[in-house]
């Protein structure tokens, strides 16, 4: 069977540009309505799939997209919770996340495995015989689990090489009558000898609505290399939710200078999306601004058509019309036509001076920089550009730049703490601040006198103690309570400082699987698990945090036997 599906898997690769158009089928048996569609602009990374509306609620049933063999499972706390990945003999691969549970003989062989290895959190992959699935075979049901922000079945579609595609590709019909929305307009000069109405920097143009719902801008005059931004989204029928667009094109004068296509990527370029959006004025305003022309350090595979990577040459003695079109895919377009007049007008000319600071960081080279008890360490390429820092202590805080510049790869931040004694040490941890001072817990590791964190934002960092256990809550327990008529045992778990590292429950001193969901600081177990088989049963729930606090809570219930 082994040799069959790798005779198969090779073959596939041979029709690489060949989609399939009708091997997908519907995931879910209810009609298709979007909350997310594919190569939405998300926080680092670009959406990989279709979040499919699950009509606000779980438990619907899940259907393998194309036979095949589930390839891999992973249950996480965070990111997909509970996910299957399928791998199908054309060689790609269909992904089902958010899951609230998987069928019988899923769950029976995952349980197992969870049981054995004692954590809820697991990766497994299955071999390609021992769990095959044919189309429209009930996989899963449909949850809330892992980073999911409502009930919802988040759907992949890979290829051969693990990129990510848009399942629209493969005749997946989503009904869209809506034209996309153009909120902004933004226009940008590339360097200190161009400038946009007389000043250098980034300028909003004010959006003309036309009556076709295209829209047109005022005049600009415009001298030198400078490029143009949008704020874009797209409206599906029967959902409100603020989707991505599928194709962006602009041309300058009727020739094509750039062409942003939505279709695939990799997951090892998707966080270059940093340097894709206007980074600054997202952390600033919270709206992802899309660059129409293509910074330095750039490698996104999306850009199909380019030149002079998007920017503008304005000349005088030349007139220009800039036009962006902005697709959704189904086809519904909406337009901007910029016209441009030639102007150099160096009385008017306007150009903010870059702060310069001790603390140089080149993007070519690692780079160190002390400030006092803290010690900074910036890999190569973490930069999109070299950049003048902005570091600073004030008070016990530690100001390492600014959360408007991005980071590509972790830095390290290191403390010395060599004027703690040992107990304090340990209930010491580094911890981020949020603008309005509340620490937040940044992963710590520990070595005699130096603690480090790595970390992928500037920002404010400090030390902080923590020196207060866990919080266990009973939810549905109750001690000496009999509790033959429930199905799941529930307790709440919180730690409002440090945050929760792990737990640990047992009951008659054997292992229990309680599934953690951390957006509801809920532990649950299932007693249908098999594991409890006495009348009297003592139980024992063990809760540490990320600096060792422990809290232990032990009770007493019955249960009838069979």
């Amino acid at each position: 069977m082994r040799f069959i599906w790798i005779i198969l898997l090779s073959f596939s690769f041979l029709q690489a540009q060949n989609l399939p158009e009708n091997y997908f089928k519907s995931p879910l048996d209810i009609p298709l309505v979007l909350s997310g569609t594919f190569g939405e602009l998300r926080g680092n990374h670009f959406h990989s799939g279709l979040d499919i509306k699950t009509q606000q609620r779980t438990g619907l049933k899940v259907l393998a997209s194309a036979s095949g063999y589930i390839s891999r499972i992973k249950i996480s706390h965070w990111g997909y919770g509970k996910a299957l990945y399928i791998t199908h003999p054309n060689g790609y691969t269909s992904v089902y996340a958010h899951l609230n549970h998987f069928n019988k003989e899923i769950e029976a062989y995952i349980k197992k495995r969870q049981y054995a290895k004692e954590s809820f959190e697991i990766e497994v992959f299955p071999e390609a015989n021992r769990l095959q699935v044919k189309q429209g075979e009930v996989i899963a049901y449909s949850g809330n689990t892992g980073g999911s922000g409502g009930p919802h079945l988040h759907f992949e579609i890979r290829d051969g090489k693990s990129r990510p595609m848009n399942p629209m590709l493969f005749g997946f019909d989503i009904k869209d009558t809506y034209k996309p929305e153009i909120s902004d307009l933004f226009a940008y000069t590339a360097n200190d000898t161009s400038y946009i109405n007389g000043k250098n920097g980034r300028q909003k143009l004010r959006l003309i609505p036309l009556e076709n719902g295209d829209y047109t801008t005022e005049n600009i005059k415009a001298y030198g290399k400078i490029g143009f931004g949008i704020s874009s989204i797209d409206k599906l029928n029967y959902a409100p939710n603020k989707n991505g667009v599928n194709h962006i094109q602009t041309s300058l004068n009727g020739n094509t200078c750039l062409a942003v296509d939505f279709n695939k990527f990799s997951f090892s370029e998707t966080r270059y999306l940093n340097q894709y959006i206007d980074y600054e004025y997202y952390i600033e305003n919270k709206s992802r601004v899309q660059k129409l022309f293509i910074e330095p350090n750039n490698p996104l595979s999306i850009f199909k058509e380019n030149k002079d990577n998007g920017y503008l040459e304005i000349k005088e003695g030349l007139s220009y019309n800039y036009l962006i079109k902005v697709q959704d895919f189904k086809g519904n377009t909406s337009s901007i036509r910029v016209p441009i007049t030639p102007k150099k007008d160096s009385s008017y000319y306007f150009s903010p001076q870059k702060k310069q600071t001790p603390y140089l960081a080149k993007r070519n080279h690692a780079s160190v920089f002390d400030i006092e008890d803290v010690d900074i360490y910036i890999p190569k390429n973490a930069l999109y550009e070299d950049t003048y820092l902005a570091i600073k202590k004030e008070e016990e805080n530690y100001q390492i730049h600014h959360r408007t510049t991005p980071l590509h790869y972790n830095i390290t931040i290191g403390f010395d703490v060599s004027q703690y004694t040992e107990a304090d040490k340990e209930k010491l941890f580094i911890a981020r601040l949020s603008d309005w001072g509340k620490p937040y817990y940044s992963r710590t590791y520990k070595k005699a006198n130096r603690f480090t964190t790595k970390t992928k934002s500037f920002g404010t960092y400090k030390l902080v103690a923590d020196n207060t256990p866990p919080l266990i809550t009973p939810v549905n327990f109750r001690n000496k309570k009999w509790m033959s008529n429930y199905r799941y045992l529930k307790f709440k778990i919180e730690d409002n400082l440090s945050g929760i590292q792990s737990y640990r429950a047992t009951i008659n001193d054997k292992f229990i699987l309680m599934e953690y969901d951390y957006k509801t600081d809920l532990l649950t177990f299932d007693f249908n698990d098999n594991i409890v088989t006495e009348t009297e049963n003592n139980l024992k729930l063990i809760v540490i945090d990320n600096v060792g606090n422990t809290t232990t809570f032990e009770g007493t219930f019955y249960r009838k036997t069979k």
